[in-house]
């Protein structure tokens, strides 16, 4: 029997151990990557998120404010309504 082929022979335990040492290190890098991954696509969801509330919020802002302009507007119709009826009551009938 060749001293390479056996067993317990120093040069092949060795060898062994190298190989599970290089599978754990890949298996241990593709964990981390993987980690990685989820938080790096768990920032960019909460990025996301933030910029999506702060546009809503910009949006209902606009939307207060044009709602407030509408509410103008219609008071003023009402009282422009009110003076045209006093200066032409006979065109209301029509």
């Amino acid at each position: 029997m060749a001293w390479s082929s056996c067993p317990s022979h120093p040069t092949f335990a060795s060898s062994k151990r190298r190989h599970r040492s290089k599978q754990s290190r890949v298996q241990i890098y593709k964990l981390s990557r993987k980690k990685w991954e989820e938080n790096y696509v768990e920032k960019d969801m909460e990025l996301m998120n933030l910029k999506l509330y702060l546009e809503n919020q910009s949006i209902m802002e606009e939307n207060e404010k044009l709602r407030k302009k509408a509410s103008l507007l219609h008071q003023e119709n009402l009282v422009l309504m009110s003076e045209y009826q006093k200066k032409f009551p006979r065109l209301d009938r029509f």
